[in-house]
């Protein structure tokens, strides 16, 4: 079952008919996930080059890999810091069979003499393309508002001064992790939904927070969990891969990410009823310029879902970032993949932590940062 055909059947049958009748559900969240990228090998010239800078129609790629290995990130931007075309975009443009314009140089060696080179690039042309992101798909995550007098972009959209509206960036109740909140079927090895194609858990995401608060549930009542994922940019699809330009901030890549949670038990079925009035996050202010902002109102996703909430007795209206449709759609492929049978459940070589401790950059000494 769809994570939503699931919580249905649910509410009708009850958590120990659901455990004994089903067998997998199948989860799914799309939004922006910045820290998000792929890697090529582009195969030697010939005189071979050693590439030391390059760009992808402009954007900066990562070269300090090996000879023609590339990395570009998705919120790069090219040097004038133009925000409408990033990293991002050049990675829709490859899986969409487009060609991108490779421009190259080097400082030359006797065996990789070659010091620039100025050619075309496709998924066709390369040995390897590989999306490789270090943190996707986050268990639950905070929302934003705005006290202040003037309007803020930020990579929670714009937010409106005097509390003119409040954003929020989950699919809520179908949300992978959210549905297995203590990581019991996800973990390194499992095999997921990547961007239209396949993918893999490879390792905790970045940040990855599972120590906060939860609910009586063991539901994260503020951002907790997040995956690292990888898997091969052929086969994916510009349905569930996008380039994203948020106003006056910068790029980032809208992400299809699914997940299918293998019902072990009552536990796990109790677990992946969660509703989104049972889920809740809180809504922090982002006109305070700091790492530890004021919490505004902590909130159910079932508040900010209906349109509206109240804040310090303000009417305010609500609006997601992640879109609902294509988390739902990625969980009736997924779904259907694995019925036909071309999609396989795999279970994980390891398990995530659930003891982690979250570290904060600060001005240190030397001799600070080694304690």
């Amino acid at each position: 079952m769809t994570a939503m055909e699931f919580k249905e059947f649910v509410a009708t049958n009850g958590v120990r008919k659901a455990a004994k009748e089903v067998d997998i559900v199948t989860t799914g969240t799309f939004g922006a996930m910045c820290s998000s990228g792929a890697y090529f090998n582009l195969g030697h010239a010939d005189p071979p080059i050693k590439i030391h800078r390059a760009w992808m129609d402009g954007i900066p790629a990562y070269a300090g890999l090996a000879a023609v290995d590339l990395y570009l990130g998705a919120t790069e931007l090219d040097e004038s810091n133009n925000i409408l075309h990033g990293g991002a975009h050049v990675i829709e443009d490859l899986v969409k069979g487009r060609a991108v314009r490779l421009k190259a140089t080097a400082y030359g060696t006797d065996c990789y003499p070659m010091k620039e080179m100025d050619t075309y690039v496709s998924l066709k042309t390369m040995n390897q393309a590989v999306m490789m992101n270090v943190r996707n798909a986050y268990q639950n995550y905070a929302a934003a508002a705005n006290s202040s007098g003037k309007t803020l972009y930020t990579y929670m959209g714009k937010l409106l001064p005097e509390l003119g509206n409040a954003t929020y960036s989950s699919a809520g109740e179908i949300s992978p992790l959210l549905n297995d909140p203590y990581y019991r079927t996800i973990g390194v090895g499992s095999r997921i939904f990547l961007g239209g194609g396949e993918g893999f858990v490879v390792w905790e995401g970045t940040q990855f927070n599972p120590g906060v608060a939860r609910t009586p549930r063991g539901v994260p009542k503020r951002p907790a969990g997040t995956l690292a994922v990888m898997g091969d940019l052929n086969g994916m699809s510009q349905d569930f891969l996008k380039g994203l330009t948020f106003t006056r901030y910068g790029t980032s890549l809208g992400v299809g990410v699914g997940i299918p949670i293998p019902i072990l038990d009552e536990d796990l079925a109790s677990a992946c009823a969660v509703t989104n009035d049972k889920i809740f996050t809180a809504i922090f202010d982002y006109a305070e310029q700091k790492r530890s902002r004021s919490v505004l109102k902590e909130v159910s996703y079932a508040d900010l879902s209906s349109g509206r909430v109240t804040i310090k007795g303000k009417d305010v209206p609500t609006s997601p970032l992640s879109s609902i449709y294509k988390a739902r759609q990625i969980t009736e492929l997924l779904k259907k993949r694995i019925l036909d049978g071309s999609f396989v459940v795999t279970e994980p070589v390891q398990r995530l932590p659930l003891k982690k401790s979250i570290n904060t950059l600060d001005v240190r000494s030397e001799k600070e940062a080694m304690k």
